[in-house]
């Protein structure tokens, strides 16, 4: 048995469905039994992962998508945004991402860096993987401490 679950959408390339994303986002984090600010923040650093790649990777096309994968555990939030628009292997485009380091010359990093640099202020891991376009990985934790015991969460 598989120790998450794994939710995956495809939106087109549009900022009108930044919000759509984000409000799918915000329910996954509110089962996984994050904090209300911790709801927040996870909403807020995958919206600007999101905005970034409509912006960025497709701003010559009309026809983009952007695929978001979300892994729920019992502990944390594992969240990839991909601008190429292909479906994931979710395990495997894990294994591939590694960490990011500010001097490496990465796509995503197209204007100055600050949309990056939000996104590892409110996550607890970042890295990206540029293949054939750009995928963050971001991660959040949950501070079990935090959470109410009413709350609701993922069984597995």
């Amino acid at each position: 048995m598989r120790e998450f679950d794994y939710m995956e959408m495809r939106v087109p390339a549009k900022t009108q469905y930044v919000g759509v994303a984000r409000l799918a986002i915000s329910g996954l984090a509110n089962r996984v039994g994050f904090s209300y600010d911790d709801i927040e923040d996870v909403k807020i650093a995958a919206s600007e992962a999101i905005t970034n790649a409509i912006q960025h990777a497709y701003a010559d096309k009309e026809d983009g998508e952007v695929v978001i994968g979300c892994a729920l555990y019992k502990d944390k939030m594992e969240i990839m945004v991909a601008d190429y628009g292909r479906s994931f292997k979710f395990e495997e485009v894990k294994e591939k991402v590694g960490p990011y380091h500010e001097e490496e010359d990465v796509q995503f990093i197209r204007e100055g860096g600050l949309g990056l640099y939000l996104i590892e202020s409110l996550m607890d891991e970042v890295k990206v993987l540029n293949d054939n376009g750009v995928t963050v990985f971001m991660t959040k934790f949950v501070s079990r401490e935090q959470v109410n015991d009413h709350a609701e969460t993922i069984s597995f």
